[in-house]
């Protein structure tokens, strides 16, 4: 049994099929990609899945169970944790107390939560930066501190929406070595991302849409050289003849 399922999946907003039909699985441990140009209904899956948005059709199961219809803190307690695309701390707060806001998903004291809090910062290199209003992190830093809070909710399942993206080389490298390092914790992960270097380096499989549709599965080279999907978004230059 598949960790995640997505069956069918249809999401309308009025007359737009953001979403139409669209069926992947995510297996417990992998890293699975999903790519398409923008606009193409990636956020909007993930917005499905932890039920920010109500699914207009289709089905969503986590270890087996139907999560369609759940509020999305109850989808956070049952396991799946996200970023979003837009970072959004709690600006004027310290970034321990960020941290440790999200940990109370766990635990329900402050000093368990805070130790959970400590833990994760550490583990996401950014424990000096702890005292500092969320606010003052440089964009890199404010990445790191979005996985934190959803590495403090403890996720079996973490849905990482464009985490590496307005990052320099340097920040992408730390960026793939922190995704492998919540991996080899025994974190399944979702990533939607369009910088090549990341998805290509540490995805298992990967799933593309385009449109709201699905257009391709594979692993990262068969779908760098499917010719749907370098037409519709990897460009030519990911095309191996």
């Amino acid at each position: 049994m598949a960790l995640l399922e997505i069956d069918r999946l249809v999401k309308m907003f009025g007359g737009l099929k953001a979403v139409n039909g669209v069926s992947f699985k995510v297996e417990k441990g992998e890293i699975l990609g999903l790519i398409g140009p923008n606009g193409s209904g990636k956020t909007t899956i993930f917005n499905c899945i932890n039920n920010f948005y109500p699914i207009t059709g289709g089905d969503v199961r986590f270890k087996g169970t139907d999560i369609k219809g759940l509020k999305p803190h109850k989808v956070c307690k049952m396991g799946i944790g996200r970023t979003f695309q837009v970072v959004k701390p709690l600006a004027r707060l310290s970034v321990l107390d960020n941290v440790t806001a999200s940990a109370f998903c766990r635990v329900n004291t402050i000093r368990e939560a805070k130790e959970e809090a400590y833990k994760t910062l550490e583990f996401c290199n950014l424990l000096s930066e702890k005292d500092k209003p969320a606010k003052s992190l440089p964009i890199a830093g404010r990445k790191r501190l979005e996985i934190a809070r959803a590495l403090a909710t403890k996720p079996e399942l973490l849905l990482l929406d464009e985490t590496a993206a307005g990052l320099n080389p340097s920040e992408l490298d730390e960026a793939i070595d922190l995704i492998k390092k919540m991996r080899a914790r025994g974190i399944t992960i979702l990533i939607v991302e369009h910088i090549m270097k990341v998805i290509m380096t540490i995805s298992d499989r990967i799933h593309a849409i385009n449109f709201g549709q699905t257009i391709a599965e594979g692993t990262p080279k068969e779908v760098a050289n499917n010719r749907a999907v370098v037409e519709a978004y990897l460009g030519e230059e990911y095309a191996q003849g």
